[in-house]
């Protein structure tokens, strides 16, 4: 493998054509393409899958992750040797849940690091694994403990999530001593969020309740104080309401806890090492 030929497929996958991908390299399209069949003839396999846009195939988002990490190392080197080098990027991958609270301070501590800019991709905490294996980004919070290839994982801590509602919305559906879960307006964060959907199987509820759905998550817990409806906050995030009576929980022991763990490539990185430890700090310990 040859770094010409790595940088070409990156710039293949990033770009989504070999013509972007040339004027991205000052190069022609028919040397990217050289370059690909050179390093597919080597690999003994098809790296780049040609359409619109193109894509790397399993085998090529190996090799990109490979291109993406000897580009990070590169980077710090240029930092190290010249202060007035391009400014090194750092592209994570955190759930909006964690970016909207505990990791906040880490995005302070950054601020104070030179020639370092983030890069990061808002994913739902158990969903990020595709971005880690085609090496879009260096590292995610995610809920999964399997460790993509060429990644070290480490448990960080996480997050308790209540099931709330307003005061007003509870007793609009009060339901005997609880609440008609069947009938009560939910919220979701979008195609992945399992959070409520969890609590309603384990209520056994097998309907379609009128489900309202708000992807950010600051507004996501101001609909559910405005009343839109219920939906499960994590603790850090309630606790102020619920000691204020603004918010109750619907459920006096139901909880559910979502493990965090932190998945990073593995590799010898002066940044990464400093973000890892960054992290370690600041994550929720449940």
């Amino acid at each position: 493998m040859h770094t010409d030929q790595l940088r070409a497929l990156l710039a293949v996958v990033d770009t989504g054509t070999f013509e972007a991908a040339a004027r991205e390299l000052h190069v022609t399209p028919s040397a990217v393409s050289q370059r690909i069949k050179a390093l597919e003839h080597s690999m003994g396999q098809v790296v780049v899958r040609r359409g619109q846009p193109c894509a790397a195939t399993a085998a090529g988002e190996v090799l990109v992750r490979l291109a993406r990490q000897q580009h990070l190392l590169e980077q710090e080197a240029q930092a190290a040797l010249d202060e007035s080098a391009a400014a090194t990027e750092l592209p994570i991958a955190v759930n909006a849940d964690s970016l909207a609270t505990w990791f906040r301070p880490i995005l302070r501590e950054v601020a104070d690091w030179d020639g370092v800019v983030l890069r990061l991709h808002v994913e739902d905490e158990g969903h990020s694994h595709e971005l880690l294996r085609a090496g879009t980004v260096l590292g995610a919070i995610t809920s999964n403990p399997v460790p993509v290839q060429g990644c070290s994982v480490e448990r960080i801590g996480g997050m308790r999530y209540l099931p709330v509602a307003t005061p007003e919305l509870r007793e609009q559906f009060a339901l005997g001593r609880g609440v008609d879960w069947e009938r009560m307006p939910v919220l979701e964060f979008n195609d992945h969020d399992d959070l409520q959907r969890g609590v309603l199987r384990g209520r056994g509820v097998e309907g379609d309740p009128p489900t309202h759905r708000i992807p950010s998550s600051e507004a996501f817990a101001e609909a559910v104080r405005a009343g839109l409806g219920w939906g499960a906050l994590p603790t850090v995030q309630c606790t102020d309401d619920l000691d204020a009576g603004r918010l109750v929980r619907l459920s006096a022991r139901e909880h559910v806890d979502v493990p965090l763990h932190w998945q990073s490539w593995r590799l010898r990185s002066p940044l990464v090492e400093r973000l890892t430890e960054a992290i370690r700090h600041h994550a929720p310990t449940r």
